[in-house]
């Protein structure tokens, strides 16, 4: 049986891969790797500290690339790690990580910020509205979705990056 997305479907996965393009060209400007930037926004939108497993969460990425990323940032000076508590880890900028951070997330961050300064405030808080509803709606779907053994053997078939 053929598939065919609908129209609003198509056009939101247009905007979806549009919107990432846009934020990896910014990251090549920046001469930064997606993952990096990622880790760095993480820890600047919140100051210049943010406990790993929330870094994961609000980056979206998996455990294993953030921590691939953050290894490299320790080797070059930019993070280091200590511990939250028994179970937590806290990354942490060093001064020239916040040096980077501030001449590369905190561009990305100003950027965005401008972007929904320019809109009226009435469109930013419908824009807010809809994407958490889609999120919601999306997350009560993956949560009625049946895990991996019961929908077919090539829905097990383990991918970079799957955990």
């Amino acid at each position: 049986m053929k598939h065919q997305a609908s129209k609003d479907l198509k056009r939101y996965n247009y905007l979806f891969g549009e919107t990432g393009m846009a934020y990896h060209e910014m990251n090549v400007r920046l001469g930064l790797s997606d993952s990096t930037s990622s880790v760095l926004y993480a820890i600047w939108e919140q100051g210049d500290r943010r406990l790993l497993k929330e870094i994961c969460r609000f980056s979206g990425l998996s455990k294993q690339t953030i921590n691939s990323a953050i290894r490299k940032l320790e080797k070059a000076g930019i993070v280091y790690l200590e511990m939250a508590d028994k179970k937590n880890k806290m990354v942490c900028l060093t001064e020239s990580g916040k040096a980077l951070a501030e001449k590369t997330a905190g561009r990305i961050l100003a950027a965005e910020d401008e972007i929904f300064a320019s809109w009226p405030r009435e469109d930013v808080q419908n824009y807010f509205a809809l994407t958490e509803a889609f999120l919601v709606a999306l997350q009560k779907k993956v949560a009625a979705m049946p895990p991996a053994e019961s929908a077919g053997s090539d829905a097990t078939i383990q991918t970079e990056g799957s955990e």
